[in-house]
């Protein structure tokens, strides 16, 4: 019997759990918080800060003395050094750490990119000292704005940002600094282009593609992926380029036992590596939706490789498209979750992930962990597949709590180009529109619509791929008493269109429940 070390206990890290308790192996989690979700499944779980290496080494040590250890492993997390400390110090498989640590700073990542002549991003380093004087380090490296900011060691674009001018820069670093463990910000030339997420087995000295998907980005300055869609729908000789960069890059940074998992771009300049992890990847697509498109475990393989096991097989066995999409919030508490029944009995719906529920505060994300909940579904091709997944977060709604300081604030800021957008950009509705109305069919219900308003109905779409008509009669299902409401004088029913239009159906409730709570 396999005996592995799991560092983390959380959502993401349960099917390396089970898949490690599904081989029969005895597995110890580790995590630093007390009630992480997944601990009970593990044989044995242990409250360790990941970030404290020290303590994780003592620790692996000991049980490799007291009960055995065969490897050590993590999935979605940022703490792959972390593994290949301990791998090195108990003298188990897995990436060298000096390698795993080119791979966790993206500076160095940089530096061994460039040594090697890989196509990436020209960078500087910021530190807190330094990085008033910014401008002339751009400058000195041949740098130009439009630029990204971003830590040197998080994940989940967590601090990142577009920097479009000047006078952006300064906040964008004192974000980025504020996520950062070391205090140290790395700020890079901007990459155009469609963006995708590479996954890879190395091993006794080979490179074996494991998937390759679209990341469908959205909200500048942020980068808030939206969801992914595999298998990636990029011809194949852009594959061939993507896929060629990807092995070139992971040679540069030394990963040689284990998984390596990669974020580039197609850009105007040919292919460009945004980073490499020596993990597997978060934010679903290890663990569901590469095995749900190509019917492979990946993580029990990565398991595998973690104990010195050579994979058998690592050939599809099927070939179906698997979409991942996200629904987000506008600013505020959550009063209810609705439609999370609905959402799961959408045809092609395979997973209902929330991750917030009823009391939780919620935001407009500025990073990937900001979002609200996630909607798998596999079909045949990719419309379906896409179409099935946006339909299933569109079911999901999220009543906020009324006379909240956040979500007034929010809905009270008007204009184009501000973040968080409006849920419809490029409307402008005023008092005197209302005089003018139209009744319209919306779902299953007629209401007097501001004529303005009426040629755009079925053509604006909101976040979630919502046309206006939509939107409004998803509205009047979650409230049937807002129909009385909009049909009021110009000046009471005014503050409902307006708040629909910056705040999708969300606004629109929110201020009814204003108004009658």
């Amino acid at each position: 019997m396999k005996k592995i070390m799991i560092l983390g206990a959380g959502f993401m890290q349960g099917v390396a759990i089970r898949s490690a308790k599904d081989k029969g192996w005895r597995v110890t989690a580790v995590d630093g918080n007390p009630l992480a979700p997944c601990r009970e499944i593990a044989d044995r779980f242990e409250p360790i800060d990941l970030k404290d290496t020290e303590a994780l080494i003592s620790f692996a040590r000991s049980l490799y003395h007291s009960e055995g250890l065969d490897g050590v492993f993590t999935a979605a997390t940022d703490f792959s050094l972390p593994v290949a400390l301990i791998a090195d110090a108990c003298g188990l498989p897995g990436h060298t750490p000096d390698a795993a640590r080119a791979a966790s700073d993206k500076l160095l990542m940089r530096s061994c990119f460039a040594q090697k002549s890989i196509p990436s991003p020209l960078s500087v380093g910021v530190t807190e000292k330094s990085w008033h004087n910014w401008s002339q380090a751009l400058e000195q490296a041949g740098i130009s704005i439009p630029v990204v900011v971003k830590p040197v060691d998080n994940m989940g674009a967590r601090g990142c940002r577009l920097v479009r001018s000047k006078d952006e820069m300064s906040e964008a670093l004192e974000d980025a600094l504020r996520y950062s463990r070391t205090s140290r910000v790395i700020v890079e030339e901007y990459m155009d282009g469609p963006e995708f997420s590479l996954e890879a087995l190395v091993y006794d000295g080979e490179f074996h593609l494991t998937g390759c998907a679209d990341r469908h980005i959205f909200f500048p300055p942020y980068f808030i992926e939206m969801g992914h869609t595999i298998p990636s729908s990029v011809d194949h000789n852009g594959i061939t380029e993507l896929v060629r960069v990807f092995q070139d890059g992971i040679r540069a940074l030394g990963l040689t036992h284990g998984v390596a998992k990669g974020d580039l771009k197609l850009t105007s300049k040919g292919p460009m590596i945004g980073e490499i992890a020596a993990r597997l990847s978060g934010g679903y697509m290890s663990g569901w939706t590469y095995p749900y498109s190509s019917g492979v475990n990946l993580t029990s393989i990565a398991l595998d490789l973690a104990v010195g096991i050579r994979p058998q097989s690592i050939r599809p066995t099927t070939e179906r498209v698997c979409a991942e999409r996200a629904w987000i919030s506008i600013p505020g508490r959550i009063q209810s979750v609705n439609g999370l029944d609905r959402a799961a009995t959408v045809p092609g719906v395979r997973d209902v992930f929330p991750r917030s529920l009823a009391g939780d505060l919620v935001v407009f994300p500025r990073n990937n962990v900001e979002k609200c909940g996630n909607c798998l579904a596999v079909a045949q091709d990719t419309s379906s597949a896409s179409q099935a997944a946006e339909q299933g977060c569109r079911e999901v709604f999220l009543r906020l709590e009324p006379h909240n300081r956040q979500t007034e604030t929010f809905l009270q800021e008007q204009g184009e180009g501000q973040f968080p957008p409006s849920a419809f950009t490029g409307i402008t509705l005023t008092l005197r529109d209302m005089e003018s109305r139209t009744v319209c069919q919306c779902g299953n219900s007629s209401c007097g619509v501001p004529s303005i308003l009426v040629p755009i109905l079925d053509t604006v779409k909101d976040w979630h791929g919502q046309t206006l008509r939509m939107a409004l009669g998803r509205a009047l299902v979650e409230e049937p008493l807002l129909l009385s409401a909009l049909e009021g004088s110009p000046h009471d029913s005014f503050p409902l269109w307006r708040d629909l239009l910056r705040g999708g159906i969300q606004g629109i409730v929110y201020r009814y429940d204003c108004r009658t709570m």
